[in-house]
């Protein structure tokens, strides 16, 4: 047998010598070699051709442990009776009581087991480890009935609707139906949402979605909207100003419809032609008819079916004043600093009193970032976010406590996809120009290839380094998927939930301690978000761009967190007010 054995040497250096030991010797006894001193007799009694052994008991051997494997020594040998010189039948007969002759070492010899005792024996062992096994095959049993399950729950669910992660599936036209078919309602959530360039207003009526017409439209219904989007500020008393206080309502001949209200901003419902807008949102119309004057879902009013539009106008809608901002050409990585105002969205999030990570302002009671900062750190108590500052440590900036985090419910620290986390904060943020919201994008809206960005951050300056103690922003253009994937940048890591934007030569890029902010892009003078700084190879490499989650495959995560939060304490079927 060959052991790994460790030495010491006089210049303090480990050495490994290999041994060869034979593994009797290994357990024996070290007292010296058992000798039986044969029997004295008389002279004249004594005859030379025969040996007198001296039997010795098991009691006056020392104790030598039994190896594992038969081990017979090469000098072993055994006394037989004289007669058996005579009987050649007893001469094979072994005499066990025999003693080793003088000097010989004792060896132990395991016995032969016949095959009767081996199945007792195997017997044994099964039963001395029965609760092991039992354990073991439970586990088995729990594992397969697992996959079992889940391959079930898959097959059973195609065509469905699957309720959250749970194995409860419906059918798809049960849902948005105005009845909570899953026991957390995730059927009745996302019902609405707005979609393409033009923020066209669509309704999901049972598992179909329909672009809504312009006749018969109210502030109600938009606000209802909003509502359901997860845009809070819509309480008893902002419609207590919208009648009393002050109004601004009229219909243009361009058919826009414009509503004031003090103290959330504005709301605002535009009418465009329907062939004005994407060919996707052309078809499956409907009209929306409420008399009451109370917010409510939109997919339990009353609406019908069309295949055009009466007034040959559908509706878009604008639920926040955001995404507004001055013009500036700045970087990051080697770049210049950022000014009051310039970016002011970009949020500062605080663990246990230190920055940690970048977020975004996207209402005034929700900040998004990125899961990676947030997962295994949800303790809320230890978080703030801080606005309106373009220096570290704070100066004249908000500082709001967080109330509740939420990250994607399949982001995992070991991989990449859903990358993404909200924060409410405790109350209500301040809009004052430094302190700004960035506009989500709206469902199937796209962002070219080569569109120039911002990110911004207090990140650190280069790979590895401290963080900055000054915003600094940076342009960078958008990168297409394929591009990214290529064998030399990440190779297919790219999937959709994910975003490039950089250069692949290298040189600007978001670094350490930007992670879970903006990467936004202007649009018609509008600023969105288009992405939330997630990961990359390094900063600034060639080849490896900076990657961001992307905001359009988050939107309907996104806006059903927030609705959920707004619907907790709603009555069925309408919004609290």
């Amino acid at each position: 047998m060959v052991i790994d054995k460790v030495q010491n040497v006089d210049n303090g250096i480990m050495t490994k010598d290999f041994v060869d030991i034979n593994p009797a010797a290994n357990t024996a006894d070290t007292s010296p070699p058992l000798t039986v001193e044969p029997k004295t007799e008389e002279p004249e009694n004594s005859d030379p051709s025969k040996i007198e052994v001296v039997s010795v008991t098991e009691e006056d051997l020392p104790t030598v442990e039994t190896p594992n494997t038969l081990n017979v020594s090469p000098l072993s040998s055994f006394a037989t009776d004289p007669q058996s010189e005579k009987d050649p039948a007893k001469a094979l007969e072994v005499q066990p009581s025999a003693a080793p002759s003088t000097g010989m070492p004792i060896t132990k010899v395991q016995p032969f087991i016949h095959e009767d005792d081996l199945e007792k024996g195997w017997r044994h062992r099964v039963l001395a480890h029965r609760l092991e096994l039992l354990l073991a095959l439970c586990l088995i049993l729990v594992t397969t009935l697992s996959l079992s399950i889940g391959l079930g729950v898959g097959l059973s669910c195609v065509g469905k609707f699957r309720c959250g992660l749970s194995s409860q599936c419906i059918r798809t036209s049960a849902q948005c139906d105005g009845v909570a078919h899953c026991d957390n309602g995730e059927d009745e959530l996302g019902c609405v949402r707005l979609s393409g360039r033009s923020s066209v207003l669509q309704v999901q009526r049972r598992g179909e979605w329909r672009t809504v017409c312009s006749e018969d439209w109210n502030n109600w219904l938009g606000r209802s909207a909003c509502r359901q989007l997860g845009y809070s500020g819509f309480g008893p008393q902002l419609i207590f100003l919208f009648f009393f206080v002050y109004i601004s309502t009229y219909i243009s001949d361009e058919g826009y419809f414009y509503c004031c209200l003090l103290s959330v901003r504005y709301v605002e419902s535009f009418f465009v032609s329907l062939s004005s807008v994407e060919e996707d949102f052309q078809t499956s119309l409907v009209s929306i008819n409420m008399s009451q004057s109370q917010i409510i879902k939109l997919q339990i009013a009353e609406t019908f079916r069309k295949s055009q539009c009466s007034s040959g106008m559908v509706t878009t809608l604008k639920c926040l004043d955001c995404g507004s901002r001055p013009q500036y050409n700045t970087r990051i990585v080697g770049g210049n600093i950022s000014k009051s105002g310039q970016f002011p969205w970009q949020v500062s999030l605080h663990f246990n009193g230190e920055h940690l990570c970048g977020g975004s302002i996207i209402t005034s009671h929700w900040i998004l970032t990125a899961a990676h900062c947030v997962y295994g750190f949800e303790n809320s108590s230890q978080w703030a976010a801080h606005v309106g500052l373009t220096e570290q440590p704070i100066h004249d900036a908000q500082s709001l406590a967080v109330q509740t985090i939420i990250y994607h419910t399949r982001y995992r620290p070991k991989g990449l996809d859903y990358d993404i986390a909200l924060m409410k904060l405790t109350r209500p943020l301040v809009f004052n120009g430094r302190v700004e919201p960035i506009c989500l994008p709206n469902y199937g809206e796209e962002f070219k290839e080569g569109t120039m960005c911002w990110i911004s951050g207090w990140g650190a300056t280069e790979e590895d380094g401290v963080t900055s103690v000054i915003l600094r922003s940076a342009t960078v253009p958008l990168i297409s998927t394929a591009a990214c994937n290529q064998p030399q940048v990440y190779g297919g890591l790219i999937s959709s939930w994910m975003i490039c934007a950089g250069y692949l030569e290298g040189g600007i890029d978001s670094c350490q301690g930007d992670s879970g902010g903006p990467l936004a892009c202007e649009d018609s003078s509008v600023w969105k978000l288009v992405g939330a700084t997630s990961w990359g190879s390094g900063c600034a490499l060639r080849n490896k761009p900076g990657v961001y989650t992307r905001i359009t495959q988050s939107l309907s995560w996104i806006h059903q967190q927030m609705e959920k939060e707004e619907a907790r304490t709603l009555p069925d079927g309408h919004l609290n007010n």
